[in-house]
């Protein structure tokens, strides 16, 4: 019998003894999150809550407002209380303070696995508003657990106002949304589909019509809409172009 040749999946780049000089890379955290940007729609940047400054500012425009990377690089804090409405800073005020109050109560070995969820509004330079979505987790912690870096993703926002600020932990059912009124954290579990509501979801993904979905999974295109209309009241959403943003923010799809 032939002996299979292996495959160059295995040996293209088959990488020999690593050298100290080559584990030294591993510290130099950035070139991964660089990596990350690179392929992500998304906008990727890092804070650094010693220096109160951005770290790392990814090139994609939308949260940008106009400007290059490097620029906003430099601006840091000021890139905010320049490009975010007066009364929308108010709204970042109280959503930081409530959210650092929630991680400070957390324990040290856990803080890692939340992560905070907020709309908000930037004003570019010609004066258009844009509602985006703003995710931040900790990157490194202190020796006292105080978050001294985070990363953040900006994405376009899938709600129709500001705010929807939510706390939610990796692996759990559970999240935490902010009671903008009362300022108090409400605890809910988080919305959840059925396999055939989520199918229904990834075909309106890949571009397929009602009339296309209802021929893929055998239903009748009535049927479709009623699968519709179940995913928008589970996702408190009005239209698939919401819903398809909150399954993806959602890790549902």
């Amino acid at each position: 019998m032939k002996n299979k040749q292996p495959s160059t999946l295995l040996t293209k780049n088959k990488v020999g003894v690593v050298s100290e000089k080559d584990t030294l890379q591993q510290t130099n955290y950035l070139e991964a999150v660089k990596s990350f940007a690179r392929l992500t729609y998304e906008s990727v940047y890092v804070i650094d809550y010693e220096t109160m400054s951005f770290e790392y500012v990814s090139e994609n425009p939308l949260f940008l407002c106009g400007y290059s990377s490097e620029e906003v690089l430099k601006m840091g804090y000021d890139f905010y209380f320049k490009h975010v409405p007066e009364e929308e800073l108010n709204l970042l005020e109280q959503i930081n303070e409530a959210g650092f109050d929630f991680f400070e109560k957390l324990p040290a070995d856990t803080k890692k696995e939340y992560s905070i969820t907020y709309d908000f509004h930037l004003t570019n330079q010609n004066g258009k508003n844009t509602l985006i979505n703003h995710k931040l987790t900790p990157l490194f912690l202190t020796d006292d657990s105080k978050i001294w870096k985070a990363v953040s993703i900006v994405s376009l926002a899938h709600h129709q106002h500001p705010g929807n600020v939510f706390i939610k932990r990796q692996g759990s059912k559970e999240q935490w949304e902010l009671d903008l009124k009362n300022n108090i954290w409400r605890k809910s579990l988080k919305p959840t589909l059925s396999e055939r509501e989520i199918e229904v979801l990834r075909l309106h993904a890949q571009g397929l019509t009602i009339n296309q979905i209802a021929e893929k999974i055998f239903v009748s295109p009535d049927t479709v809409k009623y699968y519709r209309r179940r995913i928008f009241e589970r996702l408190s959403v009005n239209n698939i172009v919401e819903a398809l943003a909150a399954a993806v923010n959602s890790k549902i799809i």
